[in-house]
């Protein structure tokens, strides 16, 4: 009898575009709901007799700091809610604030961490036990870890934006951080860390050796040849693009270069796939929808090498070409000026009948590789931590509160004006 390690290996790749909203991330079992609602719309694309990944999109973890505020909403935008949300929780922000030396806003999104990781880390859990696939979760903003005692213990200060990796058992195959940050991701936005170059590797698993570079990462030339040396032949790009996909875009390191989005997305998944070395496949899916006054659109793509799929297609707005293997449409098709247009007629707040009228989608491909020849890495602390979590063997401390009553009334006093100019 062969062994199946020896095996070439063939599976199925899917990726989910789902359409988002606050009212998804307002109680856990909204969220749940929400999250449970991709892998249902994944289920009939999923293989009866072949392994499945299944790739979720960026950030979907971000809005849980609205856990708990529905009453928040009607406040309409991102900034007055996170001020709201400040206020209403000043007697837990403020220790973490004074005591860790962070921004109100980082703040903010640690004093739920623990609540927030744990929620989300079962529910991806439960969903990749249920459904049988391996589960690249999409991202979201959660703490570093390590063990103390035996018991996860987040690193002051820091906040990540991080996608886990789950086998089909709920089991943890690896965690990557985002290591280039947009400008909304920085101090001037939520204020999430950075992540370490140095610390992404590829895991190999029955779905390929996969390598992680969110959105932002899969552009950077560091990134990628981190990966492509040690072997990624699966690349994974979950994206949240927080603007209309109509307009144009300019990214550090050289932001008065301007060009279309589609134009410049075909940088990231498609140039690694059709240009690179090791890696064979991407997948790429991007969330929709209008977050509070956020706009979130993009088109999914599943890409591969030229000769594996010689169609010409591409985005809106470039030339069509070969190597997407499977595209979401967007919304619609003609001149450039058209196609904005709509772009700002779907955006948040436009008063406009597309408001919000963004396309769902799920994308699949049936991919084959070689065998796996590569090791897995060793663990890191952090990875180990989040074992414990996910095992449901992590106890939950309890902070004591010192007396803030001063410093309230001093923050309830300034917030509140702040909020009145706001307005």
């Amino acid at each position: 009898m062969s062994d199946p390690s020896s095996q070439p290996r063939v599976f199925r790749a899917i990726a989910v575009q789902p359409k988002w909203g606050a009212e998804h991330f307002v109680s856990a079992d909204a969220f749940r709901s929400w999250m449970r609602g991709q892998l249902e719309a994944a289920r009939p694309h999923l293989s009866p007799d072949q392994p499945n990944l299944v790739v979720l999109t960026e950030l979907n973890g971000l809005p849980l700091v609205l856990r708990g505020a529905r009453w928040a909403l009607p406040l309409k935008t991102f900034e007055r809610v996170a001020l709201a949300l400040t206020l209403a929780r000043l007697f837990r922000v403020l220790p973490v604030l004074l005591r860790e030396g962070v921004s109100p806003i980082r703040a903010l999104q640690l004093v739920g961490s623990e609540a927030n990781t744990r929620l989300y880390l079962h529910t991806c859990r439960d969903l990749a036990r249920e459904y049988g696939v391996y589960l690249c979760c999409g991202s979201a903003p959660m703490p570093r870890y390590r063990l103390v005692g035996g018991q996860p213990r987040r690193e002051a200060g820091t906040l990540t934006n991080q996608t886990v990796l789950l086998a089909p058992d709920g089991t943890l195959i690896g965690v990557a951080d985002k290591v280039h940050l947009t400008p909304d991701e920085e101090a001037g936005g939520v204020d999430l860390t950075p992540g370490q170059l140095g610390e992404l590797r590829v895991f190999p698993t029955p779905v390929g050796d996969l390598g992680v570079a969110i959105s932002l990462d899969a552009f950077r030339a560091d990134v990628i040849g981190r990966l492509e040396a040690q072997g990624c032949t699966v690349l994974l790009q979950p994206d949240a693009n927080g603007a209309a996909w109509t307009t144009r875009e300019g990214l550090p390191p050289d932001p008065s270069n301007l060009r279309d989005q589609p134009v410049a997305w075909l940088e990231s998944s498609w140039t690694a796939t059709t240009s690179g070395e090791s890696i064979r496949y991407a997948v790429n899916p991007m969330v929709v929808g209008n977050l509070l006054d956020l706009s979130f659109d993009g088109q999914s793509a599943i890409t591969g090498r030229a000769g594996d799929a010689p169609t010409p297609r591409s985005y809106v707005m470039t030339e069509p070409r070969p190597g997407f293997l499977a595209l979401t449409p967007w919304v619609a098709d003609g001149p450039n000026e058209t196609l904005r247009t709509i772009g700002r007629q779907l955006a948040a707040h436009s008063g406009h009948a597309r408001e919000n009228a963004y396309r769902t989608d799920v994308l699949q491909a049936d991919l084959r590789l070689p065998a796996c020849t590569m090791p897995p890495p060793p663990r890191l602390p952090h990875e180990a931590a989040l074992e414990v979590i996910l095992n449901g063997q992590d106890q939950p401390r309890r902070v004591p509160l010192p007396n803030l009553w001063p410093v309230a009334a001093l923050g309830l006093g300034l917030a509140a004006l702040l909020l009145r100019r706001r307005r």
